[in-house]
């Protein structure tokens, strides 16, 4: 593979840009950057790094061990979503590959991407099987819904339709990013994969996973929790107050009518007695009321933004009902994990 710098190598156009966005990732870079060189393909791939102003010396020992990498260094933290839409912006690739700082591709990732993109002349948005880092477990075959828009592993390899690939490796064409809009900034983390597979499976774009090839995983490192920890549900108050409130917009401007009026008050309603029981259980007001009214004050808001955004995404739908939700499956993933493993731990 013939790794392109933006600046030495204008005249090469490369056929994937690897985006990778970093926020104080040194630990875990030089695995995902040195697992990118090593991709075994016969075709240029630009590497992007945004560096989210990181205060751990990333931009400095990136410039200095990885010249060959276009580094976008913010002087002020903006999320995600922004870090994302500004490599794209600069991406001189057809294709583009989303990929966490904290993730590592297999050596043959890039081509197996590569190679079923080319079978879908129109777009689509793709994704590997994702692997635990730390101990090499099978994570997932990309990721289906509950009736709430909870994620939940797909564990069936024979099953390539998802309802979403995980912004820690997605590929999709650049043509199709733009599209679709890329992410929304107000999101500014977490839920943005989720908004963007939603938004091109509602405008007829496949979303699919290939079962071969895969990617290794540092699960919240980046965010903390969203796993599993000796056997307990673990995460952060910050991680669950954005996913949270994130999903809820999906929810809004992604599900058709009339399932949007039957299922976003009950959505409501099971947010505000999940937040009194875990606040109740865990005697931890906190929980109330820096997660769930925040989220619910978000929503009312953001309510004529979320109105406009639905418009545009419903207006816009080439897809069945029947279709779009082909996806869910109808028991709760939350009441399974929690039946399984007990209340989460939110720190």
């Amino acid at each position: 593979m013939g790794v392109v710098a933006g600046s030495m190598n204008d005249q090469v156009r490369p056929v994937c840009s690897v985006c990778i966005a970093n926020y104080n990732g040194r630990e875990y870079i030089d695995r995902c950057l040195q697992s990118v060189q090593e991709q075994d393909c016969p075709f240029p791939v630009e590497i992007i790094v945004h560096d989210d102003a990181s205060t751990d010396g990333s931009p400095q020992y990136i410039r200095e061990n990885y010249p060959g990498v276009l580094l976008i260094a913010s002087k002020r933290n903006v999320g995600f979503c922004v870090s994302n839409n500004r490599m794209v912006a600069r991406a001189r690739g057809r294709y583009i590959l989303l990929l966490n700082n904290d993730a590592e591709l297999f050596p043959d990732a890039v081509r197996t991407l590569h190679a079923e993109a080319l079978s879908h002349k129109e777009g689509a948005i793709l994704g590997l099987p994702q692997y635990e880092a730390s101990n090499g477990s099978l994570l997932d075959f990309g990721l289906l819904f509950d009736p709430f828009l909870n994620p939940m592993p797909n564990l069936d390899p024979h099953r390539r339709e998802v309802g979403m690939v995980i912004g820690a490796c997605l590929w999709l064409p650049k043509t199709l990013w733009e599209e679709l809009g890329g992410f929304p900034e107000w999101f500014h983390t977490l839920a943005e994969d989720m908004y963007l597979c939603c938004r091109a499976r509602l405008r007829g774009y496949p979303v699919r996973v290939i079962p071969r090839s895969g990617f290794r995983h540092w699960v919240g490192s980046s965010l903390g929790g969203g796993k599993v920890i000796e056997n307990r549900l673990s995460t952060t108050m910050k991680r669950r107050a954005l996913s949270e409130r994130n999903k809820s917009y999906v929810i809004v401007v992604s599900y058709p009518t009339p399932f949007f009026e039957l299922l976003f008050p009950l959505h409501v309603l099971i947010l505000l007695f999940e937040g009194a029981i875990l606040s109740v259980i865990k005697a931890e007001k906190d929980l109330l009321h820096f997660i769930y009214l925040p989220c619910l004050r978000s929503l009312w808001m953001s309510r004529h933004l979320l109105r406009r955004v639905r418009r545009d995404v419903q207006s816009s739908r080439r897809i069945r009902v029947r279709h779009f939700f082909s996806v869910f499956l109808a028991t709760s993933h939350k009441l399974k994990m929690a039946l399984r493993y007990g209340l989460p731990e939110i720190r």
